[in-house]
């Protein structure tokens, strides 16, 4: 069942992704070599807790297991899922952090890639291509389209790029739920899936190697990894469809006020964001 969104769920919408893109930036003034990724997760949760909400994934079950953690903080050649602990970042990764918030009964969430000292021109070139990717696909979430012109948008920029999209992790609808239907894969044929209607709310996540797109899980049965071990990036957002412009309700402008991001954008993609 596909669920649009009346305005009033959209303004809580609106305040969810709010507190989830200020909490990304908090952890981000703390980001640097050395810190642990646990550290990170307890900034998180003290932040989302003081604001009167509650960290989405913490307790969040999959098959009965249920994920430990405020933060997913996915490092190098993880993708998505990394589990914060005592492991420390170190200088010249690409750290990926997901946060998710409760607020007033409706979810957020959202993601960054970021870049920790100095990293490589390959590297770099990846998290662009992917940040890049993440507004091709919200070009294409207005009424009318459909599902598959999302996926389409982001994976031919990414696999012209030459990077590997991977197919066996998708975004997906939000609200009440953290995942709610649709999915919103980051492939897709033009013209094929479902038809996208005024008022769904959807995130749109683009998740992209550095190598292949095929994927590998750890035991510990969340943190899923590039089969390759080469790098991955994510960046994730969440929208309203709309006639004409979708309407994008979480933001970056926050972590960007913080730190240098790793992306490079020219005026096209300047454009494309704030037009």
């Amino acid at each position: 069942m596909t669920l649009t969104k009346t305005h009033i769920e959209v303004e809580k919408l609106r305040s969810s992704a709010e507190l989830v893109s200020k909490t990304l930036a908090e952890v981000a003034r703390h980001l640097r070599p050395g810190v642990t990724t646990g550290e990170l997760d307890m900034i998180a949760e003290d932040y989302i807790r003081t604001a009167g909400a509650s960290p989405a994934f913490k307790g969040y079950r999959v098959g009965g297991k249920a994920y430990p953690a405020t933060l997913c903080v996915s490092v190098g050649d993880e993708i998505v899922h990394g589990i914060p602990g005592e492991r420390e970042i170190d200088s010249g990764q690409l750290v990926s952090i997901d946060c998710g918030v409760i607020l007033d009964g409706y979810y957020g969430d959202s993601a960054f890639t970021f870049a920790v000292g100095e990293i490589s021109e390959e590297q770099i070139r990846l998290a662009t291509t992917t940040y890049e990717s993440l507004y091709k696909g919200i070009d294409m979430a207005v009424t009318g389209n459909r599902i598959g012109d999302i996926g389409y948008a982001v994976q031919q920029h990414c696999e012209t790029a030459g990077f590997g999209v991977v197919y066996a992790l998708v975004g997906h609808g939000i609200g009440k739920g953290l995942h709610e239907e649709p999915q919103v894969p980051n492939v897709g044929r033009r013209g094929h899936g479902t038809k996208l209607k005024t008022g769904l709310a959807i995130c749109i996540e683009p998740m992209i190697n550095l190598g292949g797109g095929r994927t590998r899980s750890d035991d510990d049965g969340w943190t899923v990894r590039t089969a390759d071990g080469t790098d991955s990036a994510h960046y994730e957002h969440m929208v309203i469809v709309q006639p004409g412009q979708p309407e994008i309700l979480s933001t970056f402008d926050y972590i960007e006020k913080v730190i240098t991001p790793p992306y490079k954008m020219d005026q096209e993609f300047v454009d494309l964001i704030h037009q």
